[in-house]
């Protein structure tokens, strides 16, 4: 899918106008990190949908109706809140999220928006228990 393209014009001191561009993903939100990249916090990217693995997705079923309304809005508005993501010697793990993750996989849509934290093995452990 191709990235929607904005062009956004802004009064200048000198009066002329400038050019400032930006582009959207498939679900609407920016396709750069919100956060600092340095390490020290969470941040937000776009991941592809099969570099999240979901280890406890058959643990529960999801409510379908749930996800049509996700779905719709998905559509409508974009992802408005991220799924979580805990990241672990460079493989991503989604614990949360389950019905926007689903939403994203029937939209087609290659991409999700995810608060990614970095993690040890220890901490994967953790959230497997």
């Amino acid at each position: 899918m191709m990235a929607n393209l904005f062009i956004l014009k802004f009064p200048s001191f000198s009066s002329s106008l400038r050019t400032v561009s930006a582009s959207a993903s498939s679900n609407g939100a920016h396709p750069l990190s919100a956060g600092s990249g340095n390490g020290s916090g969470p941040m937000i990217l776009e991941l592809p949908l099969e570099k999240i693995r979901r280890p406890l997705m058959r643990t529960r079923a999801n409510d379908p109706d749930k996800v049509k309304e996700l779905m719709d809005s998905i559509q409508e508005i974009g992802l408005q809140v991220p799924i979580d993501v805990l990241e672990v010697d460079g493989v991503y793990y989604g614990f949360s999220g389950c019905h926007r993750y689903e939403a994203h996989q029937h939209l087609g849509l290659p991409t999700i928006r995810c608060k990614i934290r970095r993690g040890t093995k220890e901490t994967l452990r953790h959230h497997l228990r």
